[in-house]
């Protein structure tokens, strides 16, 4: 009792719908064959009668629903299965039910004639066709709806599962070119070293909660990129020099984007004290990231893994993708914001 009193609310304005087709046609029938307006043509009770009958022409058709169809998928032919065989029972149904009230009230020959029977079968054939149409259109839209929903949640989980994976990819990669500049500065200057990995270690606190989260305020991420840029400095002094210009710091990217974009213009540019590699980055409409170019010897033209997973995991997190301009002097990169 509780299931089907759940069942009727869940479904309650579908239920309205079709009390009130009912109550419209049979007064639109009652017009039509008396042809003049009284206080019967609005009486509910031919209403009633109709929405009980389309109630038990629902109950054969999910009954054949759970019967035929397995599947999740689709299906036309099944569906015509369906509806042909439950408007086959409802006629049927309502013609026996008609019977044991016509022999319970011994009006068999009156409501039985060769005429009556006629109309009736006509009359429930064709609220068989009207309210089982109303019926599938309703049931499938909610089936498709349930299935967009299930199949958005396992998208979202998935594109969830996926940004996961390119983080927990581009740590390590973080992590490792750090500390091959921290041996490298080793050899070179221990007290730097050691300035280094003070530094470092704040740095990759950073790093650590943020892997955590999937997008970051723009001002974080912005700090946090000039404060790595330091870790730089250290090494290669002024062969790099960064300019940084925050016009919009209401928006959200992805964790590390800066980061990885500094590092990535350092892994292909040879920069020197004389002719420096500059890098802004200019954050107003979207993130314009770009550098003067005097490419390595051994680098690639085109980026890495590293930028390769970064466009990925923007393509999971916002509509629009990122941008790669490059010319013989210049290259830049556009990464748009992601507002809540």
């Amino acid at each position: 009792m509780k299931n089907l009193i759940n069942k009727i609310h869940q479904n309650q304005y579908f239920l309205l719908f079709i009390l009130l087709f009912a109550y419209v046609q049979s007064v639109y029938i009652r017009i039509a064959v008396r042809r003049q307006i009284d206080i019967y043509i609005f009486t509910p009770e031919a209403a009633l009668a109709s929405t009980l009958g389309a109630g038990i022409l629902f109950v054969i058709i999910l009954f054949f629903i759970q019967k035929w169809q397995k599947s999740d998928t689709f299906s036309n032919a099944v569906m015509l299965r369906i509806f042909a065989i439950s408007l086959l029972v409802f006629v049927i149904s309502m013609q026996l039910i008609g019977f044991l009230i016509a022999l319970a009230f011994d009006k068999i020959e009156k409501n039985f004639n060769q005429h009556v029977l006629l109309f009736s079968l006509l009359s429930d054939f064709l609220s068989g066709i009207i309210y089982g149409s109303f019926f599938l259109a309703y049931y499938y839209y909610r089936k498709n709806k349930k299935q967009l929903q299930k199949l958005s949640t396992y998208n979202e989980a998935l594109a969830e599962s996926r940004i996961n994976q390119l983080k927990n990819q581009l740590n390590p990669h973080f992590l490792f070119n750090n500390l091959n500049v921290l041996d490298q500065l080793i050899e070179e200057d221990k007290h730097k070293a050691s300035d280094f990995l003070n530094e470092f270690a704040e740095i990759y606190r950073y790093v650590l909660q943020a892997s955590d989260k999937e997008l970051v305020s723009v001002k974080e991420e912005a700090d946090f990129a000039e404060q790595y840029f330091k870790l730089i400095e250290h090494k290669y002094g002024e062969a790099y020099q960064l300019n940084l210009e925050s016009k919009n710091t209401n928006a959200l990217i992805a964790p590390l984007t800066l980061q990885l974009l500094i590092e990535n213009v350092i892994k292909h540019n040879l920069g020197t004290a004389e002719n420096p590699i500059e890098i802004h980055i200019l954050m107003d409409e979207n993130i314009t990231v770009s550098n003067n170019i005097n490419l390595k010897k051994n680098s690639k033209s085109v980026s890495g893994r590293a930028l390769k997973n970064l466009k990925e995991q923007y393509s999971l997190l916002s509509e629009n993708a990122i941008e790669i301009h490059q010319t013989d002097q210049e290259f830049s990169i556009i990464i748009p914001f992601i507002y809540n």
